[in-house]
């Protein structure tokens, strides 16, 4: 009794080879096969060179950057994609706020709702240096949590050292700590004289390198915390028991306009010019820069820096992979 069977595609049936519903002679189908792998080959390579070309046709660097001293660099290795003037030392103005934030969060036994009251001295401090300010007045109780985003939305001095005073302890013990941690995080080109980056002790007695910032900003995002408060455009407080009501937007030009951004920070004094500590992911890369000094000294306006962050981040996810480009 015959058993009923059935063929594949490609099947050998006493040397022929079904195909399409037919039946050809092995040695042709064979022919026919070695035949068709040249232009396969070739069409590959076709598309090879193409994708080739397109590379060897984006620029080397990022264009038009007004910035004297910047650098891009892969988010999750630190690799440097570009880099210009980046180990100069140099006032950042407010971007010194990252590392306060940075100490408050590496605080041991951290309590983000640890309730504190803004301190008197926020009014002199804030009016010397005629300081930005998140609105706060003193006598108000406000948790750790709220005093982070009055501090890194609007870049409120007045939060600054109402956080300073409190994990210092006191002001002075809270600046040696933020030196402590620089020298941990191995920023060595870094030093601070104050916690906003106000010029106290001087205008260029805070001070930074491009390079150290963009290590200082790699640690800080990978806080949780810091990272949720940095990306936030707006944080509003309803007024309750021991405060006022208040209403905190981003100083961040990217947030919102460039797709990705994931934060930082901006920085400005008039030795510092316009600073800014920019992040954003495209599909799985990450990239991380900083521009200091985006438009000259006494600029007023983010313009530039943001005009500068932006060419440096297109021209990093240009690169697809985001990997430093042949020396």
């Amino acid at each position: 009794m015959r058993t009923a069977g059935r063929l594949t595609a490609g099947a050998v049936v006493t040397g022929m080879i079904l195909i399409g519903g037919g039946t050809v002679p092995a040695a042709r189908a064979a022919a026919a096969t070695s035949a068709a792998r040249p232009a396969t080959v070739a069409a590959a390579r076709k598309v090879a060179a193409a994708a080739a070309r397109k590379v060897a046709t984006r620029p080397a660097a990022p264009v038009d950057v007004r910035s004297r001293l910047a650098e891009l660099a892969n988010a999750a290795t630190g690799a440097d994609l570009w880099s210009r003037s980046s180990v100069l030392e140099r006032p950042m103005g407010s971007i010194t706020k990252v590392m306060t934030a940075y100490v408050v969060l590496t605080t041991p036994g951290l309590n983000l709702n640890r309730v504190i009251t803004v301190p008197d001295g926020i009014v002199a401090y804030d009016e010397e240096y005629d300081a930005s300010t998140a609105g706060l007045q003193p006598g108000e109780r406000l948790t750790t949590r709220q005093l982070l985003y009055a501090m890194l939305l609007p870049s409120g001095c007045d939060a600054a050292y109402t956080l300073a005073d409190a994990y210092g302890p006191g002001l002075t013990g809270f600046i040696a700590r933020m030196n402590a941690t620089a020298r941990e995080l191995g920023l060595t080109r870094t030093h601070f004289a104050d916690f906003s980056g106000l010029p106290v002790a001087g205008e260029y007695a805070t001070y930074s390198t491009a390079h150290d910032l963009i290590g200082l900003g790699r640690a800080a995002m990978r806080n949780k915390t810091f990272a949720a408060v940095v990306g936030t455009r707006e944080y509003q407080v309803a007024a309750g028991h021991g405060h006022l009501a208040h209403a905190w937007k981003t100083l961040n030009p990217l947030l919102g306009t460039f797709p990705g951004a994931t934060g930082i920070k901006t920085g400005y004094t008039s030795a510092a010019g316009q600073c800014l500590l920019f992040e954003a992911k495209r599909g799985a890369a990450t990239l991380i820069g900083v521009v200091l000094d985006s438009s000259g000294v006494n600029s007023s306006t983010l313009a530039a820096a943001a005009s500068d962050a932006t060419d440096m981040l297109d021209w990093g996810f240009s690169r697809q992979d985001a990997s430093p480009p042949p020396r």
